[in-house]
């Protein structure tokens, strides 16, 4: 049985994350078209219901930005975990699981490949932020922080679907299922507030995802629903819960 070397799992781990960055840095039509989609929505979106719309004394096309911050990191960490299924069928996957480290280094380095890959396109967008008058620049480190966490958790999961499907299509199907009640039940485009039926007010108040939104809100326009210390905390017990599963279904993967 192989011994555990804290050193060698560190470089196992550094190893498997530069690996996925180079592949991601690769791909520039990718880069590309995860910060051109998220524009699109606010600039098209948000300016074409924003026209009639504003949320208190905040435009739509601001108040919806937090939401579609949190969407490229939704669409972005969950289909990372595509790539297991790809490097599987290309045998890389093979070749990388049985190098002398154990899966669950290999795991975290995958997560923390999958995570820097979706931050960089957040501070891309970041970088858009002075187009919305109603950010507070100042805001940007908590939300980062925010996004950091929800990024964690979401790659996890991708990474755990990824290791228990083998085809393309059912990953696609399945994510996408998973995806967009997540999103469009977090709040991300309308408020949450008394207006809402009860039984939709529910259902966003038991997405994680809604805490996402909230914090990312809270930091960047000043509005909220909890405090930032309660956004943070149950994101950070769904990220170490999503890190567990996900780490356990990619030991057990075959």
């Amino acid at each position: 049985m192989r011994s555990f070397n804290v050193q060698r799992e560190l470089l196992g781990v550094t190893a498997v994350w530069w690996r996925e960055f180079k592949v991601f840095w690769r791909e520039k039509s990718r880069i590309v078209s995860s910060i051109v989609q998220p524009l699109m929505w606010l600039f098209l979106f948000g300016s074409g219901i924003g026209a009639s719309l504003s949320v208190g004394s905040v435009n739509y096309r601001d108040y919806i930005y937090p939401g579609v911050l949190t969407m490229s990191v939704i669409f972005g960490s969950v289909f990372f975990g595509l790539y297991i299924i790809w490097d599987r069928k290309l045998d890389v996957l093979k070749a990388v699981l049985v190098a002398p480290v154990t899966r669950i280094s290999i795991f975290l380095g995958k997560v923390l490949g999958g995570c820097t890959d979706v931050l960089l396109q957040v501070a891309i967008l970041f970088a858009f932020s002075f187009l919305f008058p109603s950010v507070n620049p100042w805001g940007i480190p908590p939300a980062l922080l925010i996004l950091f966490i929800t990024s964690v958790a979401l790659v996890s999961l991708g990474l755990a679907l990824g290791s228990l499907l083998e085809s393309l299509e059912g990953f696609q199907v399945i994510s996408a299922f998973l995806i967009f009640p997540l999103f469009f039940l977090s709040g991300a485009l309308f408020p949450v507030d008394e207006r809402l039926p009860s039984w939709l007010h529910g259902l966003v108040k038991i997405n994680p995802l809604s805490y996402t939104v909230d914090g990312v809100r809270g930091a960047l326009l000043g509005i909220n629903l909890y405090p930032f210390y309660v956004d943070l905390a149950i994101l950070t017990i769904f990220a170490a819960f999503m890190l567990f599963l996900g780490s356990i279904l990619f030991s057990r993967m075959k």
